[in-house]
């Protein structure tokens, strides 16, 4: 695709990347068939290829308006275009460039601006989300229930978690809002990976990855954390006391793998970056690798009679932000679980960070989607790899929704 950019951000590192991505769009229109909210609102500026589009006039110096935005926030980055792209569109970076530049131009109302500043305010604070939370959980039969399905009644007990007693060690991130809502999450892979032989550990005082405040047009917030997650993380890398980095949120592991470009301009930071980036992975890549081991512990419980049904949601970050297609579905079959049929896997389920939030309508219309393509085939749970899908998910049906680690742990258990 031509373009002309305009003098305010021609030859900068921003433009030519834009200019770069711009090129390899060849408009043909495969990434509408896969986009979520064209497919709900069938509306072309509500397509990646509409939408790339505006971007490209915003660059070249036309009047953004608050429609401009509007399309643009209706967009869940959810990136299942760039894996439909045979041209290879990187759209979820574009899609950064446009919004902080349509952010710069335009001005959103006050309950916009309050409700984004309080996101960003809460959610990276682990300890007052979680007093929150606390109070949310407690006045929860007096919420709206749109407000009330975003609230879960009560967090599954972490259980033991085993010491760090291996010489193999791997970081975790506990993240920002996973330890008060699934905290049993980074236990159960914990003593999984503890029975393979790799220690999980957490880096103290390490934080939120930075992709909330990013994603909302706060990137120079979102750097900053990313930053500071960097500087908790690098004691271990420098004294080579862990062999990665294994993230058991694929929404965080995405922004993770991602440091190497979000900090490329910083001369302090871009090595250090790039170093995390490489070693970073999702739980399920580990697991897999460790399969003989994995398959000699389960060849020592005995098979259950009737297998668990599982419908596995492979959430967005995973298939199409890390790329990591079909591993978590062998991980649970390999250890005894029957996976169910699920039509549309490739859309998303609504959550995309605070979409649900700020974006309630179509969320919904997404999620009632997605359950009814989970239900389809009778599961009696439903496995993520998110904490943001598994809340999400979870405020819509009464079929239990875990992430799969806790399935894999239960069957070492028995």
């Amino acid at each position: 695709m031509h373009t002309e950019l305009a003098d305010f951000i021609r030859g900068t590192p921003m433009g030519r990347e834009a200019e770069a991505i711009l090129r390899k769009c060849v408009h043909c229109g495969f990434c509408t068939a896969t986009c979520p909210t064209y497919q709900l609102l069938g509306d072309e500026l509500d397509s990646p290829r509409g939408r790339i589009y505006l971007i490209k006039r915003v660059l070249e110096g036309a009047a953004v308006t608050e429609r401009t935005r509007l399309h643009l926030d209706r967009c869940l980055t959810c990136r299942s275009c760039e894996t439909t792209c045979p041209s290879g569109v990187q759209y979820g970076r574009l899609a950064d460039i446009g919004r902080q530049l349509v952010e710069t131009r335009t001005t959103r109302s006050p309950w916009q601006r309050l409700q984004r500043a309080a996101l960003a305010f809460v959610l990276p604070r682990t300890a007052l989300f979680g007093a929150l939370l606390a109070l949310g959980r407690w006045v929860r039969p007096f919420l709206p229930r749109a407000l009330r399905d975003k609230v879960p009644a009560r967090s599954e007990r972490a259980g033991v978690r085993p010491a760090a007693r291996h010489r193999r060690r791997v970081l975790a991130l506990a993240g920002c809002v996973q330890p008060a809502l699934a905290p049993a999450i980074n236990a159960a892979a914990a003593r999984v990976l503890d029975r393979i032989g790799i220690s999980l550990i957490e880096a103290p005082g390490a934080g939120c990855c930075g992709a909330l405040r990013y994603h909302l047009n706060q990137q120079d917030a979102g750097r900053d954390e990313m930053r500071a997650l960097i500087d908790r993380w690098w004691p271990y890398l420098e004294r080579d006391e862990v062999e990665g980095i294994v993230m058991t949120a694929s929404g965080c592991g995405a922004t993770v793998e991602e440091y190497a470009h979000a900090l490329e301009q910083d001369a302090d930071y871009r090595h250090k970056a790039a170093r995390i980036s490489l070693l970073t992975r999702d739980l399920s890549e580990l697991v897999a690798a460790e399969a003989p081991a994995l398959e000699r512990l389960l060849e020592t419980r005995t098979p259950r009679s009737e297998p668990l049904r599982v419908a596995f949601q492979s959430p967005c970050s995973l298939q199409h932000g890390l790329k990591v297609h079909g591993v978590v579905e062998r991980v649970l079959a390999s250890s005894g679980h029957l996976l169910t049929p699920v039509a549309e896997a490739h859309l998303c389920c609504g959550s995309a960070g605070t979409y649900s939030i700020l974006q309630p309508e179509l969320s919904l219309q997404l999620r009632e989607r997605k359950l009814a393509a989970l239900a389809a085939g009778e599961p009696q749970v439903i496995a993520t790899a998110n904490v943001g899908c598994l809340t999400h998910l979870q405020g819509g049906t009464a079929t239990p929704v875990r992430h799969w680690i806790q399935l894999l742990d239960d069957v070492l258990q028995e």
